[in-house]
């Protein structure tokens, strides 16, 4: 089956795949991003002031990455066997990271004696979590080997000094989110900690995506080789997007506009999302598999499709309610 055959069905599951990445990546990210900002201070005010602003959120942020899973394994069974084939290490990195900031939350006001073990697992985890993700897009990046629809590289391939490189730049990308949401939700000596932050977190972000194009320019020209960007001029207007989010993310920090922060950072990572996803179509494991000959059979399609306009638009409206009730700034937690 070609690239050009694939079904309706197939086109539908596909972007909805890539729509709630794309949400996870915002919502968890902000979260994530926060907790990896929370091991910067030991000012236990800031600290419980910090996991208040996420406190209503983060687990239904996560949400969204289950529906990617299950919908991988249910609607495209071939790219979730390869994805888990060959990312199972850092798949199992994410679990723990994710159980581990889950607990860390829950234990750290019950347990004072044992706080010091439940913070730094809540700041460990949020890192590990967030390099894992960043560098199987790296890896993803330079491409999967694929052999007769099966994986057929190494347990380790992924971890190669490029994904190193994007995983670390995922980290601080997620902490700039993690500020911007400080400042959008919280007031007083938190939100000038946090608006001292993003200054120098975009100029990391800027140094990494730097430092990206001169590996693939140079030492790594297979991180990019493979893509499809070069022939598809258009799709230069996604980074340079992202750019000029960036950009305003600066501006917005040194404005103290408090809602700009966090939009122009999520508009960078969807410009982001946008640019690999000029990369990689009509591929889902890049450059092996394409949407058409990696998804279920067409029964299946149709009969998941019943079941999705039903769910999917429950999941969004609780999204939606849960941050329209816990609208505006924090003022002593939720409580």
């Amino acid at each position: 089956m070609s690239e050009l055959q694939a079904s309706d069905l197939a086109l539908f599951w596909a972007g909805v795949i890539a729509l709630a990445i794309m949400v996870y990546v915002i919502l968890d990210g902000f979260d994530l991003g926060v907790g990896i900002l929370f091991g910067t201070t030991t000012d236990e005010a800031k600290r419980v002031s910090m996991m208040n602003t996420i406190a209503p959120f983060w687990d239904g942020n996560e949400t969204w990455l289950v529906i990617v899973g299950a919908g991988l394994f249910a609607t495209f069974p071939t790219v979730y066997a390869v994805f888990l084939s060959a990312f199972y290490i850092p798949v199992l990195l994410l679990l723990f990271g994710l159980i581990f900031r889950g607990v860390a939350f829950e234990f750290r006001y019950r347990s004072q004696r044992l706080r010091w073990l439940w913070d730094g697992g809540f700041f460990i985890g949020s890192i590990v979590v967030a390099f894992v993700q960043g560098a199987a897009v790296g890896a993803m990046m330079r491409g999967i080997r694929v052999v007769d629809g099966q994986y057929a590289g190494g347990s380790f391939d992924w971890l190669h000094p490029f994904a190193v490189l994007t995983g670390i730049g995922l980290v601080f990308g997620y902490a700039l989110l993690g500020a911007g949401w400080i400042v959008l939700k919280s007031d007083g000596a938190l939100r000038d900690w946090a608006y001292a932050r993003i200054g120098w977190l975009l100029v990391i972000v800027f140094a990494i995506i730097a430092a990206a194009f001169a590996t693939v320019l140079s030492v790594d020209t297979g991180a990019v080789a493979q893509g499809h960007l070069a022939g598809r001029a258009w799709g230069w207007v996604f980074p340079l997007l992202g750019v000029v989010a960036l950009l305003g993310a600066a501006w917005a920090a040194r404005a103290r506009r408090d809602a700009w922060p966090l939009a122009c950072t999520a508009l960078f990572f969807v410009s982001a999302f946008l640019t690999l996803g000029v990369m990689f179509w009509p591929y889902m494991v890049p450059y092996a598999i394409t949407v058409a000959n990696a998804a279920a059979p067409e029964a299946s399609l149709q009969f998941l499709f019943y079941g999705g306009v039903v769910v999917l638009p429950v999941i969004a409206i609780y999204t939606i309610g849960v941050y329209w009730v816990f609208r505006g700034k924090v003022s002593g937690g939720y409580g």
